[in-house]
């Protein structure tokens, strides 16, 4: 089976670190990101590796080469102009031609791929995300008013809970009809076309741990966490 990576963002939230560096070539311990997640991978069953690259491009082909370091095939998919998140699998379409995984190249997770797959199998849909709990802080205390304007409830700085996406999906390779050559397209519109044309979507709650790297203290939390979990993360 194959994995794509999406490994050509531009890391905006992480500058100055992603001025001259490529987000997915952060080290987290004395691993890039990256090559964690291409391990894991591996460790997996997964053995052909395409990544979407961009941004400063040339250091991560570089870095992993055609793969044979890490026991996998690696081929690049480069885009001349951003394409968004859901957009670079247009430029794939001769490669994916079964059932694949895609993640984002910055995620730190002991997710455990093989039974995402087999989930999405079990479901028989078109697409399946990875989803893990939130609590967003509220600073405040949150009132409640009924019609009159009469208080009816009172919370002090409550917690709201959402499922997020992790960043992982698995595709049916029949996804691919629904996106455009060369046209940009973010994961929310592409899942939301799917739904509205009728296909089946599916959720997989994972509730262990993940970290999506985008900001410099989540960079911070993860290198710090990574001291306690490099043995599930590798």
């Amino acid at each position: 089976m194959k994995a794509v990576i999406l490994a050509g963002g531009k890391g905006t939230r992480l500058k100055p670190y992603t001025t001259v560096f490529p987000k997915p070539l952060m080290p987290i311990g004395d691993k890039p990101i990256l090559e964690i997640v291409v391990r894991q991978l591996k460790s997996h069953g997964f053995e052909e590796l395409i990544m979407a690259v961009g941004h400063l491009a040339e250091l991560i082909m570089t870095f992993f080469n055609n793969g044979s370091k890490y026991g996998v095939k690696i081929k690049y998919m480069r885009e001349d102009k951003p394409l968004g998140t859901a957009g670079p699998l247009a430029l794939m379409k001769e490669e994916l031609n079964d059932l694949f995984l895609m993640i984002n190249g910055d995620v730190l997770t002991t997710l455990n791929y093989s039974d995402l797959i087999d989930y999405h199998k079990k479901n028989g849909a078109i697409a399946t995300i990875a989803l893990n709990k939130r609590t967003v802080k509220i600073d405040f205390g949150v009132v409640e008013l009924d019609d009159s304007k009469s208080i009816v409830g009172y919370t002090e700085k409550p917690g709201i809970e959402y499922l997020v996406s992790m960043g992982v999906y698995v595709f049916d390779p029949k996804v691919l009809r629904y996106i455009k050559p060369k046209e940009y397209l973010d994961f929310p519109d592409l899942i939301k076309e799917l739904i509205s044309s009728g296909e089946t979507v599916k959720g997989y709650v994972y509730d262990g741990y993940w970290l999506d790297i985008g900001r410099p203290e989540d960079y911070e939390r993860a290198n710090e966490e990574f001291k306690k979990q490099r043995y599930f993360l590798e």
